[in-house]
C-alpha cells in the first residue's frame, strides 16, 4: 500500500456510529457520534471509500451532528477514562410484580482511523485482526510478513519507546529523585493514573514502570525534567527519530496519548532496531512485574503484554504495547523464533487480545516453516 504524507493539523470528517439494543420488554436506541481525528496517509481505495462515505445523505447529517463534540477516548495502557454514558432505565414485570429498575450504561466503540480509512479490509493469508503487520528478520533485515506496512497511523503508547532512548542519551543522573505534578495529568484524554499528584520517583524507576507497565504520568514527569524541559523533550524525540531515518514519524508528547503521535510500520522496524542497543529498555520492557515505592506507598506494577505474563513460551528481547481509540491495539517486539531473531510489529489491532493472538498466528506461521515472504497491499498486484 502507497501511503501519502499526514498532516497532523487535518481532520477526519465525522462519521456516526448508530446502534439499537433490543430487550424482551423495550426497544432501546442510544447513538453516538465519532468525533474528528486526525486523517493520516490513506491509498486511493481507502480515500475513494472515505469520499463515498463523505458523499452519502447519511454522513453528511453526521458531520454537523459531530462537529460541536470532542474526543473522549481512553489512553494508552492506562486504566481507562470515565466516559459520559447514556443511561437507560430498563423496567422488567415478573410475575406480575415490577421488578427492580436498572440503570445500564452504553457506549459503542468508535472506529479507529485504520477502519475508518478501510485498512481493516485489507486481506492477508493469516486473517489477522490487526490491520497493520510487519515481520522482518532482525539480522538481515528480509521482510517476511507485510501488510499495510506503508500506512501511517498513530501509535499510542509504542511512543514510549523514542521517550526512554530520548531520556537515557540525555545521560543524566538516573538516581535523580522526580515528582509528579499537576502538569503530569492527562488533560487530553482524561485517564486516571496511580502515580498520585506528589509521588516522588527516581528517574530510574519512573523509566521502569513508563516501559514495562506504560504509566504515562511516569512518562509525562521523565519529558519535564528534561534539560530545556517538555519542549526540548518533544523536540529531541523527533530529532532522534529523523537521525534513525524514520521519515512517516512525529511525536507531539512523550506518553503517546496524543493522536498525532504516528508512525508507520516499517518506521517502527527502525524505533525498535535502535531500542534493542539499549541495554536497560530491554530488561525493563521485557519485567513481567516491578515494585516501587512513591514516598506514600509502595505500588506493584505488572507488565502490559499478555505473552510476558504468559507460561515463558515466547523469548522476548524488547516489547511495548500501545493503546487510544483512534490507534487501537498496538504491539512491538523483539523475539527470537527457531533461533532466529525477529522484529514483528502489529497496529491497529481490534480486541483487547487480538494483537497478542495475531503474535502467535505470526510465530505459528513461522514454526510452520513460513520463510517465504506474504505481502499484503504493498504490491502493485495487491499481494497475497
Amino acid at each position: 500500500m502507497k501511503a501519502e504524507s499526514f498532516s497532523p493539523r487535518r481532520l477526519l470528517q465525522s462519521m456516526t456510529l448508530g446502534t439499537a439494543v433490543s430487550v424482551a420488554v423495550a426497544l432501546l436506541a442510544t447513538t453516538a457520534s465519532v468525533t474528528p481525528v486526525d486523517a493520516f496517509a490513506a491509498t486511493a481505495k481507502t480515500h475513494q471509500a472515505a469520499k463515498k462515505a463523505a458523499s452519502s445523505s447519511f454522513a453528511k447529517r453526521s458531520v454537523k451532528a459531530a462537529s460541536a463534540k470532542s474526543a473522549d477516548v481512553a489512553s494508552a495502557d492506562a486504566p481507562r477514562a470515565k466516559a459520559s454514558r447514556k443511561r437507560m432505565t430498563l423496567a422488567a414485570n415478573v410475575h406480575g410484580h415490577r421488578g427492580a429498575v436498572r440503570k445500564v450504561a452504553f457506549q459503542p466503540r468508535r472506529p479507529t482511523v485504520g477502519q475508518a480509512f478501510g485498512l481493516h479490509d485489507t486481506p492477508d493469508a493469516l486473517a489477522l485482526r490487526s490491520s497493520v503487520a510487519y515481520v522482518v528478520d532482525q539480522n538481515t533485515g528480509e521482510p517476511l510478513f507485510d501488510k499495510n506496512s506503508h500506512a501511517v497511523v498513530p501509535i499510542a503508547s509504542i511512543s514510549k519507546l523514542m521517550t526512554a532512548m530520548v531520556v537515557l542519551d540525555a545521560k543524566s543522573p538516573m538516581t535523580d529523585q522526580l515528582e509528579v505534578t499537576d502538569e503530569d495529568r492527562d488533560y487530553e484524554k482524561g485517564t486516571g493514573s496511580r502515580l498520585s499528584v506528589g509521588s516522588v520517583l527516581s528517574r530510574e524507576d519512573m523509566l521502569h514502570i513508563a516501559l514495562m507497565a506504560s504509566e504515562n504520568r511516569a512518562a509525562a514527569a521523565l519529558s519535564r525534567y528534561y534539560p530545556g524541559g517538555r519542549p526540548a523533550f518533544i523536540a529531541a524525540m523527533n530529532a532522534k527519530a529523523k537521525s534513525l531515518g524514520m521519515n512517516d514519524t512525529h511525536f507531539e508528547n512523550s506518553t503517546g496519548l496524543s493522536s498525532s503521535n504516528v508512525s508507520s510500520a516499517r518506521d517502527l522496524v527502525k524505533m525498535v532496531n535502535a531500542a534493542y542497543q539499549y541495554p536497560m529498555i530491554r530488561q525493563f520492557s521485557t519485567d513481567r512485574t516491578y515494585d516501587v515505592y512513591t514516598g506514600k506507598r509502595n505500588l506493584v506494577y505488572n507488565s502490559t503484554n499478555a505473552l510476558i505474563r504468559g507460561n515463558g513460551s515466547w523469548d522476548i528481547g524488547l516489547q511495548k504495547t500501545g493503546f487510544i481509540n483512534e490507534a487501537g491495539e498496538c504491539l512491538v517486539m523483539q523475539a527470537t523464533i527457531h533461533g532466529r531473531p525477529m522484529v514483528m510489529v502489529l497496529l491497529d489491532s481490534f480486541g483487547k487480545y487480538s494483537r497478542f493472538a495475531d503474535a502467535s498466528r505470526l510465530r505459528n506461521w513461522l514454526d510452520a516453516g513460513g520463510g517465504e515472504r506474504l505481502t499484503a497491499a504493498n504490491t502493485a498486484n495487491g499481494g497475497t
